[in-house]
C-alpha cells in the first residue's frame, strides 16, 4: 500500500441497531485523523434472527418478523444502493441513524422519508420498505459480512486489513460515547494491532451504560 492510499474499513450495520450508530460514528471520526475510508455495508438483524425468533423476547421477535420494523430501513438502504450508487448508503445511514437515535423520533414511515430527503434521495424509495425487490441483494451484503465474523454475532461488523491483506472481520468495537479525536485515532490503532496478531478472536466486559449520543 503506497503512503497516500487509504487504509480500507468495511462496515456493516443495520440502522435499527444503537450500538452500531455509536460505532459507525466513530469511524467517522477515524477518517478525519487517519487516512482510512469506511466502505458502508448492509447487515439484517432480521436476517441474522430469522431461525432464532422462538429463542426471542416478544417484543424483539416481534420486530423481527416478516413485516416487522427492522425489515423496512435495510429495505430502503439496499435499494438506495442498487439504484442509487455505494456513495448512497452512508449519506442515507447517517440520515436514519441521526432520526431514529440522536433525534429518538423512532423508526416511522415519516422518519424514513424525512430521512430520505435529509440525504437527497428520491422520495419514491420509501415504497421498498414493504417490498422484497432487493431481498437478494440484502441478504448477500449480510451473508458477506457474517462469513468473514462467523455468526454468533451482531452488529456492527467490521473488517480491516489483516497482516497478509486479507480482510479480518470483527463484531464492534462497542463503545460509547462515540470517541473523538486523538481517542477514536487510538482505538483504530488498536483496532489494527489485535487484527495483526494471528488467532486473536476476543476482548469483551459488561455494558455498564446505554448509548450516550451527541
Amino acid at each position: 500500500m503506497s503512503e497516500t492510499a487509504k487504509t480500507p474499513a468495511d462496515f456493516w450495520f443495520d440502522p435499527l441497531c444503537p450500538w452500531a450508530w455509536m460505532t459507525s460514528r466513530w469511524m467517522l471520526e477515524v477518517e478525519k485523523v487517519r487516512p482510512v475510508e469506511v466502505r458502508w455495508h448492509v447487515m439484517s438483524l432480521a436476517v441474522l434472527n430469522e431461525d432464532k425468533l422462538d429463542t426471542l423476547p416478544a417484543e424483539y421477535a416481534e420486530n423481527m418478523r416478516p413485516g416487522g420494523k427492522a425489515w423496512g430501513p435495510v429495505r430502503v438502504v439496499i435499494a438506495a444502493q442498487q439504484l442509487h450508487g455505494d456513495e448512497a448508503v452512508g449519506r442515507l445511514y447517517t440520515a436514519l441513524g441521526t432520526r431514529f437515535h440522536n433525534e429518538g423520533l423512532g423508526v416511522t414511515p415519516e422518519s424514513i422519508a424525512a430521512a430520505l430527503d435529509d440525504a437527497g434521495l428520491p422520495a419514491e424509495l420509501i415504497e421498498y420498505a414493504g417490498k422484497d425487490t432487493y431481498d437478494t441483494q440484502l441478504r448477500a451484503s449480510h451473508k458477506e459480512g457474517i462469513d468473514l465474523v462467523g455468526q454468533e454475532v451482531g452488529t456492527p461488523v467490521i473488517a480491516v486489513p489483516g497482516p497478509d491483506g486479507e480482510r479480518i472481520a470483527f463484531f464492534g468495537p462497542v463503545v460509547t460515547p462515540a470517541p473523538k479525536g486523538e481517542q477514536a485515532a487510538k482505538l483504530w490503532d488498536g483496532t489494527l494491532m489485535v487484527a495483526s496478531i494471528p488467532g486473536f478472536y476476543e476482548i469483551k466486559r459488561t455494558r455498564t451504560q446505554p448509548p450516550l449520543f451527541d
